[in-house]
């Protein structure tokens, strides 16, 4: 007999977690010792629970908690309904709203991507396929990811700080060590390809001066040869004239130039000028924004995020969009769990064209939150999850620990400024650097 409905919402169980996180380097300042998430559970009628994994803030904690009064008794199934209800009490977000920083500040696209991606493991358990079948079936057995580099201070974050976890070994030490210039970004690089088998390499710019980061690309370049494609990302730090004289010097050492400078209209520019692709996930951020980008010919590859483009869903319609105007799709990054992991996995092999390997933070986080402990890597890929729904589960004793963790730390919200002035005093985020 046929179901004649899917499982309702029962209840939702929201809880933010602190998760160690080194004292890693970006155009917007230092990474906290602990990085922020909130995990979902969704629990139906039938005792299906459904999990996932955002970015964490006290504001969208609360937003969530009045997310949880409307969603109660929803069919999981009814996607295009929960996003109704949760626009109408949310409203749409103008791009403006994504602010100046690396990461994204919208709250809907958060809270619907979290939503959806609970509500889809709990389908993929009620018809026993995984997401990746959800999302149009999978197109690879594995999703390969790129070596992500920071400049970085001395330490192991969490409770270490910028001191030195004892007694590490192997990875686990390497990444505590200072990398502020090429010779230590380049023995960063070695380490973690080492260690997870990554096949192409991403350094996290706009930290230091440009001349210092373009040396470090060159210093990569010759370490490892043209057969490991490069990208670099000066997180939209750099002017229109920097970045054209820079991205003339690295025209053939680069797979992709990232955000180079701030805007469309200056993507645009420098697109005109450089032979190198341009990636964003800065200028283009939002459906809204891709005719404008499309019409000025502001990048060449849009970088995605589930949790900030709206979901899985949303992201293979962006797909379809960047086939459609002949623009590439790759996935951004940032720092997670096994639960986001799992997620990003689904969708890199649902996507039918996958040119460039996705960025991961996950070499940098030490802490899980699923059954079974941290994700494997093999060559630089993780195989598709073949259980239903996600394919990972929830661990509760590591989610109580680290609940523990975001008590005990103190931080609400993530701010990169704050913590760089504990090194650098009186340091100020500045949208165009040099």
């Amino acid at each position: 007999m046929l179901r004649q409905r899917g499982p309702r919402i029962k209840d939702i169980v929201i809880t933010p977690i602190a998760i160690v996180d080194p004292p890693l380097l970006n155009a917007a300042g230092l990474h906290a010792p602990y990085a922020l998430r909130i995990i979902l559970e969704i629990i139906t009628d039938d005792q299906i629970s459904g999990i996932s994994e955002i970015p964490g803030t006290s504001d969208i904690e609360q937003a969530l908690y009045e997310a949880k009064e409307l969603l109660i008794g929803k069919d999981v199934f009814q996607l295009n309904q929960i996003r109704t209800v949760l626009t109408e009490r949310f409203g749409s977000e103008s791009p403006l709203a994504r602010g100046e920083t690396p990461w994204d500040q919208r709250k809907l696209v958060h809270i619907f991507s979290l939503v959806e991606v609970a509500c889809m493991d709990i389908m993929g358990k009620v018809l026993g396929r995984p997401i990746v079948d959800l999302l149009g079936g999978k197109m690879r057995e594995s999703v390969p990811f790129s070596a992500y580099l920071f400049y970085k201070y001395e330490g192991a974050g969490g409770e270490f700080g910028f001191n030195l976890k004892p007694n590490a070994e192997g990875w686990e030490a390497a990444k505590q060590k200072q990398a502020i210039n090429p010779e230590e970004i380049v023995f960063q690089a070695k380490a973690m390809c080492r260690e997870f088998g990554f096949k192409s390499i991403k350094l996290k710019g706009g930290v230091f001066e440009p001349r210092i980061e373009v040396d470090t690309i060159l210093a990569l370049y010759k370490e490892f040869g043209p057969s490991v494609p490069l990208r670099f990302d000066p997180n939209a730090i750099w002017a229109l004239d920097t970045a054209i004289q820079y991205g003339k010097e690295l025209e053939g050492v680069l797979e992709y130039l990232e955000d180079p400078v701030r805007g469309q209209e200056n993507m645009a520019a420098v697109r005109k000028v450089l032979k190198t692709p341009l990636a964003t996930n800065m200028c283009t951020t939002s459906f809204e924004e891709i005719p404008a980008g499309i019409k000025i010919g502001s990048e060449d590859i849009i970088l995605s995020d589930h949790h900030f483009w709206g979901g899985l869903r949303a992201s293979m319609t962006l797909s379809g969009i960047c086939e459609t105007f002949g623009r590439d799709l790759s996935m951004h990054s940032n720092s997670h769990l096994g639960i986001s992991l799992a997620a990003m996995v689904h969708l890199g092999a649902a996507l039918p064209k996958m040119p460039y390997a996705l960025d991961t933070h996950y070499p940098w986080q030490s802490d899980e939150v699923i059954i079974g402990g941290r994700i494997k890597f093999t060559d630089g890929s993780v195989v598709v999850p073949d259980g239903p729904g996600l394919g990972v589960e929830l661990d509760k004793v590591a989610l109580a620990r680290l609940h523990q963790n975001y008590i005990d730390c103190g931080l609400k919200k993530r701010n990169d400024e704050i913590e760089m002035q504990k090194k650098v005093p009186g340091w100020k985020f500045q949208s165009t650097r040099w």
